[in-house]
C-alpha cells in the first residue's frame, strides 16, 4: 500500500488525503455518452481500490447525474465500505429556479438522504454565477455547520474577490473558508495567472484541482501520433481541446511528460498529478476513477516527487 500524505482543508478541522477522487462521471455516465465504456461493477471496483489504497476522499455534487453520483457513492459506502471512514465532499447548485438562499438547507438535506449519511465533511457552493448573494449563501453555510450536518464549507469556481468576500462573511460566524475548487492542470493554468493559486496560499484556503487530467488528454491516450489512440466520442467531440489542431499543439508537452515518466518508471497521468501536488501543500487534485485500474494508477502519483528541474521543464512546455 502506498504511503498517503494528508493535507488540511484550510483552517477547517477536516484533513484529507493529498489526492482525492472526483466522481462526476459516476452519475453522468448515462447522460454524456460514456455509458458503454464502464459499468456499475467498474464503479464498485474503483471505490474499493481507492479505499484499499487509502484514498478515501470523494468529491461529488447534487448536479452530477441529477443526484445519481451521490446515490452511487452512498450505495458503495453502505455495501462495500466495511465500516471504513469515507470523507465526502458535495456541492449545492445555485440554479436560477432557486429564488432564496434558504433553499440551500433543503438541498443539503436531499444530498444527505441520497448519500445515506448524517454529516457531510465539505459542503461547497458549486459556482458564483447566480442572483443569490455570496453573503446570503455564506450565512446559510454557517447555519449548516451549526446544525452539525456539515463539518467544513467551501466554494467552487470563485475568483479572488469572490473568495475574499466569502471568507469575510464566514469570518463573522467564526467559520473559515476551507477550500476553492477550480479547474487546474498542466493544460489549464489559469489559477496561476488570475491570482487564485496565490490567494489560496495567502488566505490558508485549500485549492481543490478538478479536471487535473483534462478528461484523459494528459494520459496520452488521445495523442495524434498514437496509432492506438482512443476514439473521441461523447461530449469530447464538442470540446475545443480535443480538436486535432489543439492536440497537435500539446505534443511537445506530452512528449516531455512521456520522457519524464519513462525515466521515473511512472505513467504520464502520474506525472501530471504529481506536478499539481508539487505546486503547494494546499493543492489537492481530484482525478476521476471509473474502474480499478484508473484508481490504482491515480494512487501511483503519491509517494514520490518531481525534481525542481522537471517541474521547470513541465512549466515551460505547458505554456503554448
Amino acid at each position: 500500500m502506498i504511503q498517503v500524505d494528508h493535507r488540511r482543508l484550510g483552517a477547517s478541522p477536516v484533513t484529507v488525503p493529498a489526492l482525492g477522487i472526483g466522481i462526476w462521471s459516476w452519475g453522468d455516465r448515462r447522460f454524456w455518452g460514456y455509458g458503454h465504456s464502464y459499468t456499475q461493477a467498474d464503479i464498485v471496483q474503483a471505490f474499493e481500490t481507492c479505499m484499499d489504497d487509502g484514498l478515501n476522499f470523494f468529491d461529488t455534487a447534487e448536479m452530477y447525474g441529477q443526484g445519481e453520483s451521490e446515490r452511487l457513492l452512498g450505495q458503495c459506502i453502505r455495501e462495500y465500505g466495511r465500516g471504513r471512514r469515507v470523507i465526502i465532499a458535495t456541492k449545492f447548485a445555485p440554479m436560477p429556479t432557486r429564488f432564496s438562499a434558504r433553499t440551500l438547507l433543503d438541498a443539503l438535506d436531499a444530498s444527505l438522504e441520497r448519500l445515506g449519511v448524517q454529516t457531510i465533511d465539505l459542503y461547497q457552493i458549486h459556482w458564483p454565477y447566480t442572483f443569490l448573494s455570496i453573503d446570503a449563501l455564506m450565512d446559510m453555510l454557517a447555519i449548516a455547520v451549526r446544525s452539525g450536518k456539515v463539518r467544513a464549507v467551501g466554494v467552487s469556481n470563485y475568483n479572488v474577490k469572490q473568495m475574499q468576500r466569502a471568507a469575510a462573511r464566514l469570518a463573522r460566524h467564526d467559520i473559515p473558508l476551507a477550500s476553492n475548487q477550480v479547474h487546474y492542470s498542466l493544460l489549464h493554468r489559469k489559477p496561476e495567472q488570475n491570482g487564485v493559486l496565490a490567494a489560496c496560499k495567502q488566505m490558508n484556503v485549500a485549492l481543490i484541482a478538478y479536471s487535473p487530467l483534462e478528461q484523459g488528454l494528459l494520459t496520452g491516450k488521445f495523442r495524434v501520433n498514437n496509432p492506438n489512440a482512443m476514439p473521441i466520442t461523447g461530449a469530447r467531440r464538442f470540446q475545443a481541446t480535443f480538436r486535432t489542431s489543439n492536440r497537435k499543439k500539446m505534443e511537445p508537452l506530452l512528449q516531455t511528460m512521456q520522457d519524464i515518466a519513462g525515466e521515473r518508471g511512472k505513467t504520464m497521468s502520474q506525472v501530471a498529478l504529481n506536478w499539481l501536488l508539487c505546486k503547494g501543500d494546499f493543492v489537492i487534485p481530484i482525478p476521476g476513477a471509473k474502474n480499478g485500474r484508473q484508481a490504482s494508477e491515480n494512487a501511483g502519483a503519491l509517494g514520490w516527487q518531481l525534481t525542481s528541474e522537471e517541474m521547470q521543464k513541465l512549466d515551460r512546455m505547458s505554456l503554448f
